[in-house]
């Protein structure tokens, strides 16, 4: 029997939620995806992809996103084989990450290049969801004008991979928020021009850090535009890298409050699927480090 105290708790609840965008309240039904960017392991996966990929599995990973696909090929396999053995090792490939550049562009023609349609239907081939083009050429945001124009050719590719069953995304990293174009941030720009429904935002929490940037700030102030998230913690840097005083450690470890900015993204980001990345390993090996991110992203409720 539901009692008035159970009833008026789910009447609020039910309330509250009808607040929501119902962006925010799709992506808070759907269960969160956990995986790892290769380039985390990127060494061994140019030595030995396949028993890599084995390893990650064994380790509990589900999900793994590319960072590398060159001459049709991911890790020098077609897209049709690549999907073989992720299917093979119990691994599925949601996203990757393949730059969107001058090369794709036919201005003459006002259309995209084949190499960058070839791209698409690999995507689509071996399973991916999203394609995520990881950087931004300089001369796409040199003024503010060039920088706007960039932006409707995301839409446009954007428009194209809707053709495709698949969704156009961006990763930033430092420059985005250190660049001012027109009075306004470069990150700002970004997510003002590009049209929510046809380009995500794969939001790195650590590069942007480097900058002064705290993603709780930015998910606070776009709720619901990041289904993606790179997650990284920081600590101070011994490289002495221009523009990178920080680099990425083991999850928990680091200074940016990890834990906290995931919880936000699941909460109120939109976001959906959880990306690990490691790119620096102070000492360890690559693959340990990737084995005690996941165990603190279990921890966490992951």
């Amino acid at each position: 029997m539901t009692t008035r105290r159970s009833f008026l708790k789910t009447g609020l609840a039910l309330a509250g939620a009808a607040t929501l965008p119902a962006g925010l309240l799709a992506a808070a039904k759907k269960p969160a995806i956990l995986g790892i960017q290769l380039y985390s392991v990127r060494a061994d996966m140019k030595e030995a992809p396949v028993i890599t990929l084995r390893r990650l599995s064994d380790m509990g990973y589900k999900y793994v996103e590319h960072a590398n696909y060159v001459n049709r090929q991911f890790y020098g396999h077609s897209a049709a084989g690549f999907k073989k053995l992720l299917d093979s090792l119990g691994l599925a490939m949601r996203s990757g990450h393949t730059g969107l550049n001058s090369s794709h562009w036919d201005a003459t023609k006002k259309d995209f290049t084949d190499a960058w349609k070839y791209t698409l239907e690999d995507a689509a081939t071996v399973g991916q969801q999203y394609v995520i083009s990881p950087s931004m050429e300089s001369a796409w945001y040199k003024t503010y004008d060039d920088l706007r124009r960039t932006l409707e050719l995301f839409n446009k590719s954007g428009e194209l991979c809707k053709k495709n069953g698949l969704k156009f995304g961006y990763h930033n990293h430092h420059v985005e928020f250190s660049t001012v174009l027109g009075g306004r941030k470069m990150y700002d720009i970004i997510l003002a021009e590009t049209d929510p429904s046809l380009v995500t935002q794969q939001i790195d929490i650590g590069n942007m850090y480097n900058a002064g940037a705290q993603a709780a700030d930015i998910i606070r102030h776009y709720p619901g535009r990041f289904e993606l998230m790179h997650v990284k913690d920081e600590i101070k840097s011994s490289e002495n890298k221009p523009g990178e005083p920080y680099e990425s450690t083991i999850l928990g470890k680091g200074v940016i409050g990890t834990e906290a900015i995931t919880a936000l993204g699941r909460q109120s980001g939109g976001t959906t699927d959880f990306i690990i990345e490691q790119e620096s390993y102070q000492g360890k090996t690559p693959i340990d480090c990737a084995k005690e991110d996941l165990a603190v992203m279990k921890k966490w409720g992951y």
